[in-house]
């Protein structure tokens, strides 16, 4: 059997069923899983089917990265200037915050965002000074803002950031310690 629009053997039994008549002379809804064509077709012996749709594997792990849930305590500052200014940039003072989740290219922070206007922080693409206390040690690098969230209660801020820049030795610490929690495991949004 194929379908009348396109011709595709990818046949199977539509989703409404056709009324009790029709079906005791052995006709059948049928749909073409090509173009989605609903049409009438002779099907006695009811040889078509439906057909469930087959989930390629779970969604345990659908990320290229992997990314880990953390409590690690975290202070982070705003970045002023550009490399336009010869390079010379400043600091805010650091406000205290949480790394939630950590993956070798980026991380979730939450912060109680007080210290900062919330211009600054909800701005894409901002770069900010971000300090992780890993068990073992400390590290450091400048991230930017890919996304944020706030929450009114106590006026969290939660920011999705990717790493900008890291130095070489804090990128070893950063992948040891994710060598670390790969025995654990890892953290999956679905959205």
């Amino acid at each position: 059997m194929r379908c009348r629009r396109c011709d595709s053997p990818q046949i199977q039994r539509d989703y409404d069923d056709a009324t009790v008549l029709i079906t005791l002379v052995g006709m059948r809804r049928l749909l073409c899983n090509t173009c989605g064509h609903v049409f009438h077709g002779f099907d006695p012996f009811n040889i078509c089917n439906r057909n469930p749709v087959k989930a390629e594997g779970g969604f345990s792990n659908r990320r290229a990265i992997a990314r880990y849930s953390a409590h690690l305590p975290a202070s982070i500052s705003l970045i002023n200037g550009t490399s336009s200014d010869g390079g010379i940039v400043t600091y805010t003072e650091p406000s205290k915050g949480h790394c939630e989740t950590i993956s070798k290219n980026g991380m979730g922070i939450s912060l109680v965002g007080s210290r900062f206007p919330s211009e600054e922080l909800s701005q894409r693409g901002r770069l900010l000074f971000v300090r992780v206390d890993l068990p073992a040690s400390t590290m450091e690098g400048v991230v930017s803002i890919l996304s944020h969230e706030r929450t009114t209660e106590k006026k969290k801020w939660f920011l999705a950031v990717k790493i900008h820049q890291i130095s070489d030795l804090d990128k070893a610490k950063l992948m040891s310690y994710l060598a670390e929690r790969s025995t654990a495991r890892p953290l999956v949004h679905t959205d």
